[in-house]
């Protein structure tokens, strides 16, 4: 029941009508009993500005920003967390007394499935993926992962907006070996650089293309962060079977596209016996990185989860 008591948050880009955010964060504020709604906002790219001053006009408690606003916001914000300063991008918005701040959570969003595979690889009685548990998040902004000694080698495919945020993951999962690999070595050479001055730069590499069946093979974690596969093109993967082949049994490979749910990369990996993840948690745990900061209270993510399975 919207009333004028009911406090928005949205999320903002162009165009955004495809969004599947204002379904799984719906869902989890009914669940919550919460006088909020979620909506969608269109924005256009020269429109940013006055639509952030009449958001804090109206008291919009928050929001996620998507295409092509993430890093047109940031001169905007008057805070930029660590890790989005890192990735020199912001999905998650919410109001300050001094302004508008903002933070990444593609970062933790990537990052919470392959946690939950280390808990499950170490034979955990804990099921963070229960029903019954909620896997309910904890109330903070700075939550590190611990370092994960099975994930040496990451070998990502891509080297687009959407790898910056897996490379800054697996510099926290202490990869020692972060290998980026592209088909365009003037860009894969500007992305390199683009992490100038940092701690992920140290254990950064960048590859062409041709050089993927030696690190294939040497890959504990192999992630596509192409759009390669996704729907409708079902029948396409970024690597032929012949490059998949030389993937080590029991390595783990992620793919960032989640329709359709498996990818032909992802049944590809598990013909090589090697444990698979798609795009759908990491959307999922994002968006639930977001709403925890938002509402300052724990979350129930698998509502927002069967929200988001419901409308796929």
């Amino acid at each position: 029941m919207i009333t004028g008591k009911t406090k928005l948050l949205g999320v903002i880009g162009h165009p955004v009508e495809h969004s599947l955010s204002p379904a799984m964060h719906n869902a989890a504020i009914a669940h919550l009993g919460l006088d909020y709604v979620y909506l969608p906002l269109p924005v256009k790219p020269e429109d940013l500005a006055a639509a952030l001053q009449g958001f804090a006009a109206i008291g919009l408690v928050g929001f996620n920003a998507t295409i092509p606003h993430k890093q047109a916001i940031l001169p905007f914000l008057s805070e930029v967390s660590p890790v989005a300063q890192a990735v020199g991008a912001v999905n998650t918005v919410w109001r300050t007394d001094s302004g508008w701040a903002g933070t990444n959570t593609d970062v933790e969003g990537f990052l919470a499935p392959l946690e939950k595979s280390k808990v499950k690889s170490q034979k955990s009685k804990v099921e963070t993926n229960s029903p019954t548990t909620n896997h309910q998040l904890p109330i903070t902004d700075s939550r590190l992962p611990t370092p994960d000694s099975r994930l040496s080698t990451a070998v990502i495919l891509g080297n687009g907006g959407a790898a910056r945020a897996v490379v800054a993951g697996c510099s926290q999962l202490g990869c020692a070996e972060i290998c980026v690999v592209g088909r365009n070595e003037v860009k894969l050479q500007e992305f390199y650089t683009s992490w100038d001055n940092s701690q992920v730069q140290a254990n950064l590499q960048v590859y062409t293309w041709d050089k993927l069946p030696d690190l294939i093979a040497r890959a504990d974690l192999l992630v596509n962060t192409t759009p390669i596969g996704m729907y409708p093109h079902v029948d396409r993967s970024p690597l032929s079977l012949a490059e998949m082949a030389v993937l080590k049994q029991g390595a783990i490979a992620y793919d960032l596209i989640y329709t359709p749910r498996p990818t032909l990369f992802l049944k590809q990996a598990q013909q090589q016996g090697a444990m698979t993840i798609d795009g759908l948690e990491m959307l999922v745990q994002q968006g639930a990185a977001a709403l925890h900061i938002w509402l300052q209270q724990l979350v129930p993510v698998e509502i927002m989860r069967q929200a988001l399975q419901q409308q796929l």
